[in-house]
């Protein structure tokens, strides 16, 4: 008599065309993300030539990344069910449109205002990349390839970077130069990108799809924490410049550079949080990365000096916010069914986009009543530590496909 031992199932191969997929969706992804940030690098020349208040310059850059946000909620779903080989494709050549468009709406402020709402399309590329990678690669490898994926979000610091110098060349040079390579982008996509051979493919309307992503419990959840980790990264991008000009007394290029340096750490580490996940629970690595950004907005709560700490504390809570970012969307593609995986990645996405635009008007709010940034980055550790706890305590416990 013996005993037959079980021999441990060997992982999945990663199936012919999931790399190639993968580059294009992450390429997709940085040129839309660059277009859908191609009004805040130059809203300085907008104030100037069109007379606006701080307000209207503001209002000016937000519409795009407001319907951005929001847009990812019915392209997520209709992703879902038409699959990336089509939406990709149609959504960066219509993006071209809007681009095109700031050219004549450049001195109207109310034709900006509406090519800005239609620009926002750009920014919903994330749901249609997210359920692509998702279903192409097998769950021991999702993590890192989410990662991989999400490193497109530095299209808004290229576009940061590349766009003023490009317009010092015309000011219609970058426009041009980004519908170009929208366009040759749409049509390589038409025919490299395609979905997952098999792909589960869900009945029933958009508005019965969205509501059935809305009633999982698991789709707050994962907004909630995405609003911390990515809705941290957007904030610090929107703010870090003002808050080091403000309290540091930097020139404007230092702190544009400095913010420049928090973006890169944050794409860096996406990756990474996306590499561990793969190797732990992505919850562990959620709380980890969150508990992080809390300890980190703690120091820099009581306003240590730029150089070495103010700077080593923002560095690692760009790393933490970067890790957080990528282990939540290994949770996704962990707790999620994969017929609904892109109507709750519009949900989360949404979420997070929208979760940034609170902690700058909070960071504003405190300094002009206080005088002081402490009380705005205390509440940040409180909701970070918060969204730690909750990671640890009730996401690690979640089954697959809940």
């Amino acid at each position: 008599m013996y005993t037959a031992v079980k021999q441990p199932t060997a992982p999945a191969a990663v199936p012919p065309g999931a790399y190639r997929n993968l580059a294009m969706a992450t390429v997709g992804f940085a040129l839309t993300f660059w277009a859908w940030n191609l009004i805040a690098p130059m809203s300085g020349d907008y104030k100037d030539r069109l007379g606006l208040s701080s307000f209207q310059q503001s209002l000016l850059v937000a519409v795009p990344v407001l319907v951005g946000s929001l847009g990812r909620i019915p392209v997520g779903a209709l992703t879902d069910k038409y699959g990336a080989r089509l939406m990709f494709p149609l959504i960066s050549a219509l993006t071209v449109l809007p681009v095109l468009l700031l050219i004549p709406a450049k001195d109207s402020y109310g034709a900006m205002l509406a090519v800005g709402f239609l620009l926002g399309l750009g920014g919903t590329t994330f749901a249609i990349g997210i359920p692509l990678v998702n279903s192409w690669f097998p769950p021991a490898e999702r993590g890192l390839a989410l990662g991989v994926f999400g490193m497109g979000m530095g299209g808004v610091a290229l576009s940061g970077y590349f766009t003023p110098r490009i317009a010092e060349h015309g000011d219609n040079l970058p426009f041009l130069v980004v519908a170009g390579a929208l366009v040759v982008y749409a049509a390589l996509a038409a025919v490299l990108v395609n979905d997952r051979p098999g792909r589960q493919v869900p009945t029933g309307t958009l508005a019965h799809r969205l509501a059935a992503a809305g009633r999982l419990r698991v789709t707050w959840e994962l907004s909630a924490l995405y609003a911390i980790g990515f809705g941290g990264i957007v904030a610090f991008g929107v703010y870090l410049p003002t808050y080091l000009k403000t309290w540091y007394d930097l020139s404007p290029t230092d702190a544009g550079t400095k913010a420049a340096g928090f973006a890169l750490v944050t794409v860096v580490f996406r990756p990474i949080g996306g590499w561990l996940s793969d190797r732990l629970h992505p919850a562990l690595v959620s709380s980890a990365a969150l508990g992080v950004a809390a300890l980190m907005a703690i120091v820099q709560a009581f306003d240590p000096k730029l150089m070495p700490g103010g700077t080593i504390a923002l560095l690692i809570m760009a790393a933490g916010l970067g890790t957080a970012s990528g282990s939540v969307f290994a949770l996704v593609s962990q707790v999620t069914p994969q017929a609904r995986v892109g109507s709750v990645t519009g949900i989360v996405g949404a979420m997070g986009g929208l979760g940034g635009f609170v902690p700058p008007l909070v960071m504003g709010a405190v300094y002009s009543a206080k005088g002081s940034y402490s009380i705005g980055f205390m509440l940040l550790s409180d909701v970070a530590l918060a969204g730690c706890v909750y990671a640890y305590g009730r996401m690690r416990n979640i089954p697959r496909d809940a």
